[in-house]
């Protein structure tokens, strides 16, 4: 499973099959997901700046095949987009890839997709669960991590980062759950998303859906919502 998968399970309502959160912010995240999986594959890194592209921009360090074509896709797409800040990368590589990663779900017999039209009129896709055994396993992770403020767990850490840039952590765990008020859980996260277990390129990945996140935010504000 990639951390992609796994957010985007935790975000999608088991019974309605509806996003927890903004499609548009979704859509981000699982681009830095999936930059956050490579980065943590070490396929691709932050030069310093004594190499050719500027500090802090994006490198594929391994092009070879990961055995995931979803992963092989985004690798592909940030080799085009080589010297790029993660922002640019981040948004880059989750356009279109919520569906895909929902197909792979239904697959897996995971969630189940269904179709219908809003006042006969609105195309409708909602993707309910059909077998939570997976999502519940990850989500009880999660907990724990939450519950203790602390995880050696690399990929929890980065869906616990992504969810609380998101400002999803409550809604894709519940804290009563994990024995925490709401505001103690995003305090916990915070503290693992700013925590010292991730490498630049993860981090800069993580860093960089918060801003999209905020930038996105900011545009629906100027656009008065629309």
């Amino acid at each position: 499973m990639l951390i992609a998968e796994d957010l985007l399970l935790l975000l999608t309502n088991d019974t309605t099959g509806k996003l927890a959160t903004s499609h548009r912010e979704v859509d981000v995240a699982l681009g830095g997901a999936l930059l956050a999986e490579l980065a943590l594959m070490q396929r691709v890194d932050l030069p310093g700046s004594s190499e050719q592209v500027r500090q802090g921009r994006l490198v594929v360090s391994d092009s070879s095949p990961t055995s995931d074509p979803l992963l092989d896709k985004a690798l592909a797409t940030i080799g085009e987009k080589q010297g790029r800040k993660p922002q640019d990368v981040v948004t880059a590589l989750g356009k279109h890839v919520r569906d895909r990663l929902y197909d792979r779900l239904v697959d897996r017999g995971f969630v189940r997709a269904e179709s219908g039209k809003i006042l006969g009129i609105i195309p409708r896709h909602n993707w309910p669960a059909r077998d939570a055994a997976h999502e519940d396993s990850v989500r009880a992770d999660l907990l724990t991590a939450l519950r203790n403020a602390t995880t050696g767990d690399a990929r929890s850490s980065v869906l616990i980062s992504l969810l609380f840039a998101l400002k999803a952590v409550h809604k894709a765990v519940d804290p009563a759950g994990a024995g925490l008020s709401k505001r103690e859980m995003n305090a916990s996260a915070k503290q693992i998303a700013e925590g010292d277990w991730a490498s630049d390129a993860v981090r800069h990945a993580i860093d960089s859906v918060n801003a999209a996140v905020i930038a996105a935010a900011s545009t629906v504000v100027l656009s008065g919502g629309s």
